[in-house]
């Protein structure tokens, strides 16, 4: 049965450690962590978790877009766990958008991204995958990537003019 894990916030030295490599995905403790991420993202109203943000060291995370209260346009996706991700193209184009961070509650960030994205990973099945992401999605897997480097989105704003609180978010960009 998967439980709810508790969210390590800004400040927690783990959030800045580069997570390891996962060595064996078939392994019960990284199937666990799986379904317990996956619970957690979703009572969390997140659209991604990363396994550092629960205080585990590996290279993983889900990706879970869905609209929700924090995010009421996202797209709607199958959550897909991501094990051992990486980037292997990107485009030059890059946008600007809003993020938030379960880490940092309270806060939402204006962050550049690439648009589009073709990424590698890792299955919780073991099988290898290839996949295009763009716009929000592709978001996603940057935002969870930085993650497992131990960087946060505050580090990738250009500037605190860039920041606002979520409650002026909302209020500013009602869903």
């Amino acid at each position: 049965m998967p439980e709810l894990l508790e969210v390590i916030e800004l400040g927690n030295p783990i959030l800045r450690q580069k997570a390891q490599l996962v060595q064996d995905v078939s392994s019960d403790r990284i199937q666990h962590l799986v379904d317990n991420l996956m619970m957690t993202v979703k009572e969390a109203n997140g659209v991604g978790i990363a396994a550092p943000q629960v205080a585990q060291s590996d290279r993983l995370f889900i990706v879970a877009s869905r609209p929700n209260l924090r995010y009421p346009h996202a797209p709607t996706m199958e959550p897909t766990a991501m094990i051992n991700p990486h980037m292997l193209a990107h485009s030059d184009e890059t946008v600007k958008g809003w993020e938030g961070c379960l880490s940092i509650p309270g806060l939402r960030g204006e962050v550049p991204r690439y648009q589009a994205i073709e990424v590698a990973y890792t299955g919780r099945d073991g099988k290898q995958h290839k996949q295009a992401l763009t716009d929000f999605v592709a978001r996603i897997f940057q935002h969870e990537l930085d993650h497992l480097d131990g960087i946060v989105f505050v580090d990738r704003v250009e500037s605190t003019q860039d920041l606002i609180t979520e409650r002026e978010y909302q209020r500013l960009f009602p869903g």
